[in-house]
């Protein structure tokens, strides 16, 4: 097989290498094209550009599957802890004990929060969306930890502030989450787990105990680990771009967080309840609402099933089911919400319709249905994601920053007007 490709623009042939990934991907090096040919491609959306070579996360949509360095994503949510697959992601391999005693140890131990940054949260005003709230306090440590903005820090310096990052976020989350719902803020618990702390710090209360559920502190922990990395997505690419430039990596996490908010991205699984609530509140006949998910005149689209990234089944689906009725079982909770969901849930395994067209119920219906049994409010949802893609962006920014990569800088195709000449205020029509 060819190791070239070859283009022909005006007459003119030019060879471009071609890479071969690990898994047999293949991709055109046009990183020259430019300066060879004077073109340049054009690629809304990037969907047809790799922007990195990288060794952190394999996904083949077109055959369900997804791996973390190399581990399957079905035998690390059965087998792994969050922390686990945190350190895989970052450092690259699974840790064996003391190395996993010593990273979870040494985030333990950075939980807490500086005190003036509850004076950040008082001046949210109450109902402040919590990505907002927690965008900008990411942002913020980088304040209270100035070393963390020098690009030429050492290796032990950039250690201490990834697990500062990991340590400080959940409690950052919660605390959005406290303000959101005009609650008292709860401090840490070392003696927990990393999700066994957060579930405290989110809906403990002062002067009581708060006991961990492990059937629900199982299924946070699938989820975590899910939605842990998943290749170069909006959020990921902007964390690496944002980092291209040397900013820190508060800073970049941050971006990544924004990014994250948009509906079309971290915002599916709140779109997937805010659809179950219209179909309850319409109050019509669930087969009406079938009927006009299949009628391609129609605007409706059932959320939460298909993936524009998996073409057969999405692997996290299948996990995230089994951890949804876990925990509808223990919580014993009778919400004709979720009624509906289940119903949905029914007819697109089974109806022809759906399973022909790939429109199976993915990651975002399971992750929807387990935050709404569990009295989280939809403006959480995508800070719950962002908790568990936190060890992702860390390990891309790490990556990117460790292989020196360019500063990102697209180009564009100009459409605009031609040169023209100024005309004085009084001579304009």
């Amino acid at each position: 097989m060819s190791d070239t490709a070859r283009l022909i623009l005006e007459g003119q042939e030019y060879e471009f290498p071609v890479l071969t990934g690990a898994e047999n991907e293949k991709a055109i090096d046009i990183s020259k094209l430019r300066g060879t040919t004077g073109y340049i491609t054009l690629d809304p959306g990037f969907k047809n550009t790799g922007s990195t070579q990288s060794g952190i996360t394999y996904l083949d949509g077109e055959n369900g599957i997804l791996r973390y360095r190399g581990y399957s994503i079905e035998e690390l949510a059965e087998k792994a802890s969050f922390m686990e697959v945190a350190y895989l992601l970052i450092y690259g391999d699974l840790p064996n004990s003391d190395q996993l005693a010593y990273f979870t140890d040494s985030i333990t131990h950075h939980t807490l929060v500086h005190e003036n940054m509850k004076r950040f949260f008082d001046a949210f005003p109450l109902g402040a969306h919590p990505m907002g709230m927690l965008s900008s306090m990411v942002a913020s440590l980088s304040t209270f930890y100035p070393e963390s903005q020098n690009p030429n820090r050492d290796i032990t310096d950039i250690e201490l502030t990834i697990h500062r990052l990991i340590a400080k976020m959940p409690t950052l989350a919660a605390q959005a989450y406290k303000h959101n719902v005009g609650l008292p803020t709860m401090y840490p618990k070392n003696n927990l787990s990393y999700v066994g702390n957060f579930m405290h710090m989110m809906w403990g209360v002062p002067a009581e105990d708060y006991e961990v559920d492990p059937i629900i502190e199982s299924a946070l922990n699938k989820l975590f680990i899910l939605h842990a990395d998943h290749e170069q997505n909006c959020s990921t690419s902007t964390v690496r771009v944002v980092g291209s430039s040397q900013a820190n990596l508060y800073s970049s996490v941050s971006a990544g967080v924004s990014a994250l908010w948009g509906p079309l991205h971290g915002g599916a699984n709140q779109a997937v309840i805010e659809m179950l609530e219209a179909i309850r509140a319409e109050g019509s006949p669930l087969q009406s609402w079938i009927d006009r998910a299949k009628d391609k005149t129609d605007s409706f689209r059932l959320m939460g099933f298909g993936h524009r990234v998996y073409k057969n089944f999405d692997p996290r689906a299948r996990i995230i089911k089994k951890a949804a009725d876990d925990v509808l079982g223990q919580l014993g909770i009778n919400d004709p919400v979720l009624d509906i969901a289940k119903q949905l849930e029914e007819v697109a395994l089974h109806d022809e319709y759906f399973v022909k067209r790939g429109l199976y119920p993915n990651v975002d219906f399971y992750s929807g249905i387990i935050y709404r049994a569990l009295g989280i409010p939809t403006d959480m949802f995508t800070v719950m994601f962002a908790l568990g893609r936190l060890p992702g962006w860390i390990a891309q920014w790490k990556e990117m920053t460790e292989n020196r990569e360019p500063i990102g800088r697209p180009r564009q195709v100009y459409t605009g007007a031609t040169q023209r000449d100024f005309v004085a205020l009084n001579n304009r029509s």
